[in-house]
């Protein structure tokens, strides 16, 4: 797995940043990873197609945006950069906007950036003031790599699970499969964990056409509004998730779709 250091670089980061609206958001976002050699332009081009096609899905917590398309040749190297906007723009979110915060991924596979989404998602939760006011790149990095562990709500045990559903696996869904629904994923997994369900619930990230042939196998689905729409029924529940950030939020999703 590579780690957060590895794909944000300082050259990737960019602070108080002028832009006209969330168009001009993601491509500041994108033309740092053009900038660094780490994608062409057309990859930039897609990421804003992606909210133009999807609807704003990647505005995944109250004030942050999450840019991503899926893996193409357009990008050459797994990276990470880093936007924060001197005023807000709207992306049409209902509940998240407006955005103050961009981070765009370029990513040549599914997997290998999972870490450091893990430890994203973790200093968002916990560090997100200090994050606003940090002053420069390397204050950002820093702040980022002393990201712990989010506290979880009181735990219902493990034995309220071993004898659970036949399935045992639960979605989450974005338009691409490898952003905002890992995104999502490494949240849920800290909530499973802390409940001493990991070894009875598996997590799986996936895209909206795959969720459709895969929801047969899971007992429910976590996603976003505009992806929950594109689903439809697909006959297990799909619950809309407002903060992929939030653990306590995430967690009274489970205790009512589980009737805790």
């Amino acid at each position: 797995m590579t780690s957060l250091t590895q794909l944000l670089r300082p050259e990737r980061i960019a602070l108080d940043v002028e832009v006209g609206d969330w168009r001009g958001a993601i491509r500041a976002a994108g033309e740092l990873l053009e900038r660094s050699g780490s994608i062409d332009p057309d990859y930039t081009v897609a990421m804003i197609r992606s909210v133009e096609e999807k609807g704003p899905y990647i505005v995944v917590a109250p004030g942050f945006a999450f840019a991503h398309a899926r893996p193409s040749a357009a990008v050459h190297e797994t990276a990470l950069s880093w936007v924060r906007l001197a005023e807000p723009v709207e992306f049409g979110h209902p509940d998240n906007d407006p955005v103050d915060l961009v981070v765009a991924l370029a990513a040549t596979d599914s997997t290998s950036h999972s870490r450091a989404m893990a430890a994203i998602a973790k200093a968002l939760a916990r560090h997100r003031t200090e994050l606003n006011r940090a002053g420069d790149p390397a204050e950002i990095l820093r702040i980022l790599e002393a990201g712990g562990p989010v506290p979880a709500a009181e735990s219902p045990g493990a034995a309220s699970r071993s004898g659970g559903s036949t399935r045992d696996k639960i979605l989450t869904v974005c338009g691409n499969g490898l952003g905002t629904s890992l995104f999502l994923k490494n949240t849920l997994e800290q909530v499973l964990d802390s409940w001493g369900w990991g070894p009875y619930l598996s997590v799986e990230a996936t895209d909206t056409i795959s969720a459709k042939g895969k929801a047969k196998e899971a007992d429910l689905i976590l996603t976003s509004g505009e992806i929950a729409r594109t689903l439809g029924d697909v006959g297990i529940p799909v619950h809309v998730i407002t903060d992929f950030t939030s653990t306590s939020e995430i967690d009274a999703a489970l205790r009512e779709l589980y009737d805790i």
